[in-house]
């Protein structure tokens, strides 16, 4: 072992692989053992690994101008190209953008925003934020305390409540319907209790509402046809914004260039991060509408500073990368493609729902999942995570990288430049996975 302290991994499992290079969709170990990568990392190399583009941008950019910072009055071409082209690009009327360096630290930086707007508007109150169960938006500490899963939680004391974050249901039809519940009664009833949290909060304390439109790490959720039309409907009518969480959807992932773009999102906020880089450097954005901008430069002015900012906000390598890859996003039609390819990963994902162990197939566009039950029919979960982590471990000796989540779920989410022949491979080899797996409950007397 190293001295490494490693992140989100079980200390008594460090260091089982070591990445040597990667190519394509594909990774290979120390060993030269190859792997097809159906996370995309974390779900962020879009682009694939070894783009020579990308790394011909980022060589130039560090001969030209390795670093400057955009503190006081400095700024360079590379951040103004990059936050032109994202203002142009994402769903929120005269978007200003804000650049970090990570998904959490732009979702970090956005609740600052909000409460930064509440001071200046004169309404000190509204900093409240509603976020969902099984949402997953970054470990910073504001971060983790808008995310609500388990693990994130333990043991670090967070200060939900003086940091306003409210709690809502999820857009988990599967496992969050009432028996005999319809899918539009479902969404009817998440837009009722989201009314009522605001009513017994008060409409006036509550700025804004954080939501993935797929959620990712929480178990690949994909909201039933209207949800979001319900819930915007809910959050305009008390002048609520709504806060969209694009680091793992935004560019592509959901067939479309942003996720809102797919489900019926209308926000005022954004944050964007892993594939608008394709995760070859760190960046991040965090969009605001330009009404709330102009508020807070107003206010900003009035102080003499506007009092936040990270060393690499806006560093040179991330925005030449970043402004390189949405540039090949756009030329190369990969939105189109990853809508093509996806709707065949789709179909054949699909095919999983007659396994024994498999409960639900959730997907749309390149991103999916299956959550592993012991018995289908009562939807009756394995207790733990033993069950998904076996499948993982399975793929994974058979050369396909997946992620084992929370409730025994499987998660996939291959680069975008993947044709049907990685498709194909994904799930022969996810087949493969399962079967072993349910040869182990079994042998294992979990059902």
């Amino acid at each position: 072992m190293t001295a490494m302290i490693y992140p989100t991994t079980n200390p008594a499992m460090a260091e089982q692989m070591v990445v040597a290079r990667g190519e394509g969709p594909y990774i290979f170990d120390k060993q030269g053992k190859q792997y097809l990568e159906g996370m995309a990392g974390l779900w962020c190399t879009a682009l694939g690994y070894g783009n020579e583009e990308v790394i011909e941008v980022a060589e130039r950019q560090m001969r030209e101008l390795s670093f400057s910072h955009m503190f006081g009055g400095k700024t360079h071409a590379s951040a103004i190209e990059l936050a032109d082209k994202l203002a142009a690009m994402v769903p929120i009327q005269d978007g200003r953008v804000f650049l970090g360096n990570s998904g959490s630290d732009a979702n970090d930086t956005l609740l600052k925003l909000i409460r930064y707007h509440a001071e200046a508007s004169g309404q000190p109150n509204r900093f409240k934020v509603i976020a969902r169960e099984q949402g997953y938006h970054g470990v910073t500490l504001a971060a983790a305390a808008l995310t609500a899963i388990p693990t994130n939680h333990a043991h670090f004391q967070l200060p939900f409540e003086a940091l306003g974050v409210l709690r809502t249901g999820s857009a988990h039809y599967y496992r969050g319907a009432n028996e005999g519940e319809t899918e539009a009664d479902f969404v009817a009833r998440r837009a009722e209790e989201l009314e009522a949290l605001i009513l017994a909060e008060g409409p006036d304390t509550i700025a804004a509402m954080i939501a993935e439109p797929v959620s990712g790490a929480g178990g690949v959720i994909v909201p039933p046809k209207g949800y979001f039309e319900a819930i915007q409907t809910v959050l305009d009518r008390y002048g609520i914004w709504l806060w969209d969480d694009e680091v793992i959807c935004g560019f592509g992932r959901l067939g479309t260039d942003f996720g809102a773009n797919k489900v019926g999102m209308r926000p005022q906020m954004m944050t964007l991060a892993k594939a608008l880089s394709s995760a070859y450097v760190p960046v991040s954005a965090a969009i605001v509408q330009g009404d709330i901008a102009d508020c807070i430069n107003a206010s900003a002015e009035a102080v003499g500073v506007f009092g936040h900012g990270y060393t690499y906000s806006g560093h040179p390598l991330g925005c030449a990368v970043a402004s390189k890859v949405i540039d090949i996003y756009v030329r190369d039609q990969i939105f189109d493609h990853a809508a093509r390819v996806g709707e065949y990963l789709q179909t054949q994902l699909a095919t999983f729902s007659d396994h024994p162990l498999v409960g639900e197939v959730a997907g749309v566009g390149m991103i999916g999942a299956l959550e592993l039950v012991a018995d289908k029919d009562s939807k009756r979960p394995f207790d733990g995570m033993k069950v998904s982590q076996f499948c993982a471990k399975a793929a994974e000796q058979n050369g396909l990288i997946v992620r084992p989540l929370g409730g025994n779920r499987i998660a996939v989410c291959p680069p975008l430049i993947i044709d049907r022949q990685h498709v194909d491979e994904l799930v022969e080899k996810l087949g493969a996975a399962l079967n072993l797996t349910s040869d182990w409950v079994t042998a294992e007397k979990l059902i």
